[in-house]
């Protein structure tokens, strides 16, 4: 049997600490990855996971292995490619998450350029708008627009999405036009929540440096990019999204800017994918590719350097 592949499986499993996760990420059966978790352990000699009911936790010689086998199979992909000289070599499949939004109107529509590009690559693409956790659901490459809280990754800035404020020409006919903050307390906010159950901050808006909010009616709560832009294309309230991702409706007259002076900050733009000593090279093609496909859709961050670049290691 394949050890690498059996390191794999070990290094999948002690990542989501579930047979069952693991195999649905590695694309087995459950009872493969089982079988070959005990053929791993046979061949040490040794105890590698605790097994309960509800929960797999590596042993002391697990956590070991674990830590040695990422350097190991990160360098054994590095090692794969090493001497291939043109890029259109690279293999394997690349598992990235996304916005939906910024997916359906950027990313895919010219993704065919990329595959055309590195034609032995394949791309799963998961589009939510959920904080997907990079480690445990298996991704290579996560796009972030946001705040990051993930401490276990690195993150390469892309750049930032100015944001502005919209209503529909339908709405604003029916409740006027808003030229003041003091004007909201006329008017309806499309609330936005990661979760629903939970209570939305309200307008958000700069003062003096600082992020203030004003609560705000409204009828409407959604929990997606997708859905919050339609509620405000019905006539439902005003929103805060990025300038870029309104620019087709602004441009047919169906949405349309409010309270320019009165903006939430710019939302940074950022590519996440695992603390590893070796990164991929079919995961830097993408991230490249992805970086300049997303350059002329962002503004460029304050002081922001050259453009990233890795020569297949992290210092």
């Amino acid at each position: 049997m394949n050890k690498l592949e059996l390191l794999r499986t070990f290094v999948r499993v002690s990542e989501v600490s579930s047979f069952t996760v693991a195999a649905d990420s590695l694309g087995l059966p459950r009872s493969t990855v089982s079988e070959q978790v005990r053929a791993l352990e046979q061949l040490l000699g040794t105890r590698l996971f605790n097994r309960t009911t509800r929960r797999v936790q590596a042993t002391q010689d697990g956590a070991l292995l674990y830590e040695r086998s990422k350097d190991l199979l990160s360098g054994m992909d590095e090692i794969e490619s090493l001497f291939r000289a043109d890029d259109v070599e690279l293999t394997g499949c690349l598992r990235v998450d996304m916005p939906t939004m910024m997916a359906r109107r950027v990313i895919i529509p010219a993704l065919p350029q990329f595959l055309e590009r590195f034609p032995r690559l394949e791309v799963e693409i998961s589009c939510t708008d959920r904080q997907v956790d990079l480690l445990r659901e298996g991704f290579d490459c996560v796009m972030r627009i946001g705040a990051l809280s993930d401490l276990d990754v690195v993150a390469r800035p892309v750049g930032q999405l100015s944001m502005r404020n919209f209503a529909s020409p339908g709405y604003l006919a029916r409740h006027g036009v808003p030229l003041a903050l003091a004007d909201l307390a006329e008017h309806r906010l499309v609330h936005y929540v990661r979760n629903l159950g939970a209570r939305s901050a309200g307008f958000e808006y700069q003062l003096d440096g600082q992020v203030h909010y004003q609560a705000m009616a409204g009828v409407v709560t959604v929990n997606n990019a997708e859905a919050y832009s339609a509620a405000c294309l019905a006539g439902l309230g005003l929103i805060q999204a990025p300038a870029v991702g309104a620019a087709e409706h602004m441009a047919r007259g169906e949405l349309v800017s409010v309270l320019d002076a009165w903006h939430a900050p710019a939302m940074p733009v950022s590519l996440l994918y695992a603390r590893q000593r070796h990164v991929p090279r079919r995961v830097q093609a993408f991230m490249n590719w992805l970086a300049a496909l997303l350059a002329p859709q962002v503004d460029r961050l304050a002081g922001e350097e050259k453009p990233w670049r890795s020569e297949g290691h992290l210092r």
